[in-house]
Parts: C-alpha cells; sequence; structure tokens
C-alpha cells in the first residue's frame, strides 16, 4: 500500500468516526453552554434545536435553583408562542421548574389549548407544579391509547409493525400515498396490515402511551385526581407483560392518594 492510499485510508477511517461524533454533539442537548451562548441560542430562531438547547439548559439551571436563570424568564414566556412545536413543549417543561413565576403559570395555562396534545400533555404536567389542577383532563388523556382512523378509502401499502414503537410524527400508516403519521409517541397495539382494504374512517391504528408517559401522568395525578379518575388509574394496576411493575405500583399509590383525599374532603363538601 502506497503513501498517499494510507493516508486515504486513514482519513477515511477517522471521518468514518468523527462525522457520527460531531453529529451526536451538535444534537446532544446535554453540552454545556455558556450564558452568553445561551443568549445567542434562544434568539436564534433560523435553528429550532438551538432554541430547544438552551430552553434544555435553562431548565437544568433553574432545577438548580441557579439565580442565573432568571435573566432568560421573558424568553420563556414568549417562546411559549413559537410557531415551532418542539420548542412550546420543551418550553412548557421548562417553565414547571420554577412554580413562583405567575407569568410562567398563565403562559402554560394557555398551552393548556395548544393543538399539540404532546404540548398539551407537557403543560399539564407543569401546572401540577403550581398546585393547579386545570390540566387534569390532559393527565387522563396521557394515560390512553390513541387511535388513528383512515382519512380515505383505499388499500394500506405500508404500515408500522405490531409493538414498534413509533415516534411522535413517524409514519404509522399509508394509504397509498397519503401518509398517516403518529400525533404523538407510542407503541404500536394494533394496526392494518399491507394490503388491507379501509373505507374512510375506519379504525387504522392503536397507540398504547409509552411508559414514561404513564409515570408522568401518574404521578402528577397522585397530587390532583379525583375519584373520577379511578377507573384510568386502576387500569394500570392490572398484571400485563407490557407494563413495568413500577408503574403498577405507582397506579397503586396514586390510588391509595386520591381514596385519601375523597376520605378527608368529600366531594360534596
Amino acid at each position: 500500500m502506497s503513501t498517499r492510499t494510507k493516508v486515504i485510508f486513514w482519513l477515511t477511517a477517522w471521518a468514518i468516526v468523527l462525522m457520527p461524533f460531531l453529529f451526536w454533539r451538535s444534537t446532544w442537548f446535554g453540552r454545556p453552554l455558556s450564558e452568553r451562548a445561551v443568549s445567542e441560542y434562544l434568539a436564534d430562531s433560523s435553528k429550532p434545536r438551538h432554541i430547544q438547547h438552551a430552553l434544555v439548559q435553562v431548565g437544568e439551571r433553574m432545577a438548580r435553583k441557579d439565580a442565573s436563570a432568571r435573566q432568560w424568564y421573558p424568553q420563556l414566556v414568549k417562546l411559549a408562542a413559537s410557531p415551532v412545536e418542539e420548542i412550546r413543549n420543551t418550553d412548557a417543561w421548562v417553565m414547571g421548574q420554577d412554580n413562583s413565576r405567575p407569568e410562567f403559570h398563565q403562559a402554560l395555562l394557555l398551552l393548556l389549548k395548544d393543538p399539540s396534545s404532546t404540548v398539551r400533555g407537557n403543560a399539564a404536567l407543569s401546572l401540577v407544579r403550581f398546585g393547579d389542577a386545570s390540566g387534569r383532563p390532559q393527565l387522563l388523556a396521557l394515560l390512553q391509547p390513541v387511535t388513528l382512523t383512515a382519512p380515505s378509502a383505499g388499500i394500506v401499502s405500508d404500515a408500522a409493525k405490531p409493538e414498534q414503537t413509533v415516534r411522535e410524527g413517524g409514519l404509522v400508516s399509508r394509504i397509498g400515498s397519503i401518509e398517516v403519521r403518529a400525533p404523538s409517541t407510542g407503541r404500536v397495539v394494533s394496526v392494518k396490515p399491507k394490503g388491507a382494504a379501509v373505507s374512510a374512517g375506519d379504525q387504522l391504528a392503536v397507540l398504547a402511551p409509552p411508559v414514561d408517559q404513564i409515570w408522568e401522568a401518574l404521578r402528577a395525578l397522585y397530587l390532583v385526581g379525583t375519584p373520577e379518575d379511578l377507573s384510568v388509574v386502576r387500569s394500570y394496576k392490572r398484571d400485563a407483560p407490557d407494563i413495568p411493575q413500577r408503574i403498577h405500583q405507582q397506579a397503586a399509590e396514586t390510588e391509595r392518594a386520591i381514596l385519601e383525599r375523597a376520605r378527608v374532603n368529600p366531594p360534596n363538601q
């Protein structure tokens, strides 16, 4: 092997290793940012992932009770109206890190009306930190499977596999050239197979909520749930191969907390 060939070989090998690292580094929100970088990223409307990265960094500072995070509070309120769903979603989580701010409370209440179910869910979870149960219906929705229906008649030309986890926006099914995508992350419980004929409005697929989402919703209902929520909570107490033991335990604890609140403060009082 000539020297030139060796150099090309090693440069190629190094690029194969380096490029994935650079991509990971550019998309990993855990990479620390300086205060200047956070400010620059929050203002970078051309790169939504920069804004998300900065929001995560601000949220971590807030969780540590770092007073430096307060300089960006006005931007957090402003970003709640961002046209980018991913930014609103991250922002809803971040504002829940400081439940002493009335401006965050008001912004989260507005996000309960967001067109995205994921944003509404994060807003509902964050509102619980403010002692606000306004998002209780959305917390219950986080525990419910999502049913997707056929937008038109036709033949299923592609479909996800049963038990496959589909990320938010991922392809669940395709009818001819019409794509049906997941409104939120979920596990495919059932789906019409490739080649199946469907009519408009037919059930196309059912997505079960992801485990972490179930966990967070049950923890929130532990604090704000009512007896009306018990049927949904109890459905997660039953043994099932696809539900971890920690979910069963949390459901039992949430049930006990709801029953205790009802005993101390009966609904008719």
